[in-house]
């Protein structure tokens, strides 16, 4: 796999001033706000918590109100209302992306921890729109409000963190086209056989969507890392779709059971500093915890290369378990986890998302836009093998 180092790289862009300033022009006329049915998309995986040059984050910028305070991510589930065992229905089970409103709940939540309003949106939409055509660092793909607010929903409406998100997100895609551009996501279904990852068709106690990598079952003499980061970043873009993931952000469970030094030798320090880039600095996604199961020596050695690019603030939302369940539950409740972990709910395989996800209009837009292909377009490439002698 071509891992490129994550230096700073600008492509040209000819005509971007042209066409920026005409843009611009237009969109201080108008402070344009999500009507009814129109969707906010975002997720979040904390930007906002490492501050290194070494992983490229905000530099000068302020962390003020991030570091007035690390949530918990225990048993206070972060002034989310939680659930009654009698009120779990296994109806929520469902393979589908809730692209509708938030809930009140959600949006107090966004009020309250964010600093989210209808004039703070409104205001900062468009100051971090000025910013992008001023500065030129960046070419996004979209500039409409739904996709601005995914960066400033992740760095609590920010301005200038959020323009350095999109610009750290683009540069990410640009330094690494191999596991975003010409991707057929059903093509990455023997991620989902072996089982290496897996996301739950149910929400935590507090509304949070979970990940989940065994990488004990990941044989890399298969397959190598970058079919993984494809399979995490797929997942990252479809989960960013949904407007209270971009608020709450996501779970992650590393059940290690079975990792050897085959695996420990593929964590270079590029790829760490790729996965650290996608949990942090890259992608408009908050990690609320990270929980780690069954970790043995060897992920000692696999964690050395990553602790130098984590500070105490995303050092404290990793939680070690080893074998022991209650521990976990004390986080997520056993109503809402795999049997596996001792929990009450199936297994879902990774195929079973993209395959239901495709068929849905407004998803496979999203998808193509940002470089997927899909199954009819692929074969629409191939050349024509009827072509007579």
């Amino acid at each position: 796999m071509k891992i490129n180092n994550l230096a700073s790289r600008r492509s040209s862009r000819p005509g971007f001033d042209s066409v920026s300033s005409v843009a611009k022009r237009e969109s201080r006329e108008n402070c344009v706000m999500p009507q009814g049915g129109e969707k906010l998309s975002n997720g979040r995986i904390d930007g906002g918590n490492l501050t290194r040059e070494i992983i490229h984050l905000e530099g000068e910028d302020s962390l003020k109100k991030d570091d007035a305070d690390v949530r918990k991510c225990g048993n206070d589930l972060d002034g989310m209302p939680e659930l009654k065992d009698d009120q779990i229905q296994l109806s929520d089970e469902e393979v589908s992306l809730d692209l509708g409103e938030p809930s009140p709940e959600v949006m107090e939540y966004a009020r309250r921890e964010l600093g989210e309003t209808d004039d703070v949106k409104c205001r900062t939409l468009q100051e971090l729109r000025d910013i992008i055509y001023e500065r030129g660092e960046c070419l996004p793909h979209r500039m409409d409000d739904d996709f601005l607010i995914r960066f400033l929903r992740t760095r609590n409406f920010n301005v200038n963190r959020a323009h350095r998100l999109i610009v750290n997100y683009c540069n990410f895609k640009e330094e690494h086209p191999e596991i975003h551009q010409d991707v057929c996501p059903p093509e990455m279904k023997h991620i989902g056989e072996d089982d290496v990852m897996s996301v739950p068709p149910y929400r935590t106690q507090d509304g949070r969507r979970i990940m989940i990598y065994r990488l004990g079952n990941w044989d890399p003499r298969k397959y190598g890392v970058e079919e993984i980061f494809k399979a995490t970043v797929i997942i990252l873009e479809l989960g960013v779709l949904e407007p209270r993931a971009q608020i709450l952000g996501g779970d992650v469970i590393f059940d290690l059971e079975g990792i050897t030094m085959a695996h420990a030798w593929t964590i270079t320090p590029q790829v760490a500093s790729m996965v650290v880039a996608l949990m942090v600095s890259a992608f408009p996604m908050t990690t609320n915890a990270i929980h780690i199961l069954h970790q043995s020596w060897v992920f000692d050695v696999m964690f050395s290369v990553f602790k130098p690019l984590l500070d105490v603030k995303m050092q404290n939302k990793i939680f070690f378990h080893g074998s022991n369940m209650d521990s976990l539950h004390k986080h997520i409740s056993a109503s809402y986890l795999p049997k596996k972990y001792g929990g009450i709910r199936e297994e879902l395989p990774y195929y079973k998302w993209i395959d239901n996800l495709s068929k849905v209009p407004q998803i496979v837009k999203e998808m193509k836009q940002l470089g997927y292909v899909l199954p009819e377009e692929k074969q629409k490439q191939q050349p024509d093998q009827s072509v007579e002698d």
